[in-house]
């Protein structure tokens, strides 16, 4: 799984064809390293649909304040320079394919 930075942002998520989500985490957060997993198998179910990347908010604060990251974990889900949508909080793998499902069936 690729880590964001701001070094490799604009190519990964500005310039991507694809559509990016992002798991904004942070190593201390307990929910996010449930989140972790869940976010790994979707992962490789959505490959070729969603660019999965996964930002550090301890290291990348200037990026998590960008996206205004008020709680972690968030998932953001951005088409271009636009954020389509956010899943703030723990979900369980259904309830997080679910929601990922609907996003994209409006983008």
């Amino acid at each position: 799984m690729k880590k964001l930075t701001k070094e490799n942002f604009k190519e990964e998520v500005l310039q991507s064809e694809t559509p990016v989500i992002i798991d904004f985490y942070a190593d201390w957060c307990g929910p996010c390293k449930m989140m972790g997993p869940v976010f790994e198998e979707l992962s490789k179910e959505y490959e070729g649909k969603l660019k999965f990347l996964k930002l550090d908010t301890e290291t990348e604060q200037e990026i998590a304040g960008q996206f205004q990251i008020r709680g972690i974990p968030s998932i953001s889900i951005i088409k271009g320079s636009e954020e389509i949508d956010r899943i703030v909080g723990f979900n369980p793998k259904e309830a997080l394919k679910q929601k990922i499902d609907t996003i994209l069936a409006k983008i």
